[in-house]
């Protein structure tokens, strides 16, 4: 008999997490830090986070601006929604 998905999820987590209260994990740990070492870079991250969730597969909203977790009506528009992001160039 298989095993049940409870027990399965609960299998991956580490003692740590499990000190935190974590019981499940659903997806293995990744970590793809890059050094931001030029302007044309850092604008090409942002530009990638911000139009991601329109362009393939995802097509969350139709204009990048709308999507409601996204930064890009503040750097567009000037405009926030949850709270006010501090701007790369502020940084």
């Amino acid at each position: 008999m298989p095993e049940p998905l409870p027990n399965l999820l609960s299998e991956s987590v580490t003692e740590r997490e499990k000190k935190k209260g974590q019981l499940h994990k659903v997806f293995k740990d990744s970590f793809d830090a890059k050094v931001i070492f030029s302007d044309k870079f850092l604008h090409q991250k942002i530009d990638y986070i911000h139009y991601n969730p329109v362009s393939g597969k995802w097509r969350l909203v139709r204009n990048y601006t709308d999507y409601e977790h996204s930064s890009a009506a503040f750097y567009e528009l000037d405009k926030h929604k949850h709270f006010k992001p501090l701007h790369c160039t502020d940084v």
